[in-house]
């Protein structure tokens, strides 16, 4: 729920846009879950389809790893605990989801089951940010979309994102210490999408090639 035509399209409520900023006391928070680390997907590995949980979409985001120890972040030194970026995909149990959201259950099952969260290569901050970028002076700005069975199914630039990495990096530091190695899924565009076996997935990070996998 960090884009705004993504909320459009899935009906939910339009999050006041601040584009990285957090000036104002009346920003709205973000919306957060977390996902086992048994739903970590890395290496190319397939996508097993659960068919007993109904539609499973697609959600394309770019994906942030922490690297250092974190508690209570300041949102001006965010950018010093993170030092890569790759393309991810969050799949989400559609169904289960908006079940789950009727009853006011947690979206645990829906969003943290095995093979989840699929991740690919990763490309260093250095590599891609300007220095200002890199010392949180600039809002990131990084191209990404994704290809399903070779046609463009999402594409998407961090710029539009309703809260930016320094600030999510912050948010997510008062509650859950943050931990090298933790990995930080940043949203998604609009164009969303259920997948089936034989589908082929790849993502892209400023046209380079990080994630390329199958679904069976």
């Amino acid at each position: 729920m960090n884009y705004a035509q993504h909320n459009k399209e899935i009906k939910t409520a339009l999050l006041q846009q601040c584009v990285g900023r957090s000036d104002s006391d009346t920003e709205r928070n973000p919306v957060i879950f977390t996902k086992a680390d048994s739903s970590l997907l890395k290496d190319g590995k397939p996508f097993f389809v659960p068919d007993f949980m109904g539609r499973i979409d697609y959600e394309t985001e770019v994906v942030v790893r922490i690297c250092r120890l974190g508690k209570g972040i300041p949102e001006q030194f965010a950018h010093r605990y993170y030092d890569a970026f790759t393309v991810g995909i969050d799949f989400t149990a559609r169904d289960m989801q908006k079940a789950l959201r009727e009853e006011g259950q947690p979206w645990d099952i829906a969003k943290g089951f095995d093979g989840a969260a699929v991740i690919g290569r990763w490309v260093e901050k250095e590599k891609l940010l300007t220095e200002a970028q890199q010392k949180g002076k600039e809002a990131v700005a990084l191209n990404f979309h994704m290809l399903l069975n070779g046609e463009k199914a999402q594409e998407g630039n961090t710029i539009e994102m309703l809260t930016g990495i320094d600030r999510l990096i912050s948010y997510i530091s008062r509650f859950f210490t943050l931990k090298t190695g933790d990995l930080l899924f940043t949203g998604t565009p609009v164009g969303v999408g259920p997948v089936k076996p034989d589908d082929h997935i790849e993502g892209f990070l400023e046209n380079e090639k990080l994630l390329d996998f199958y679904c069976r």
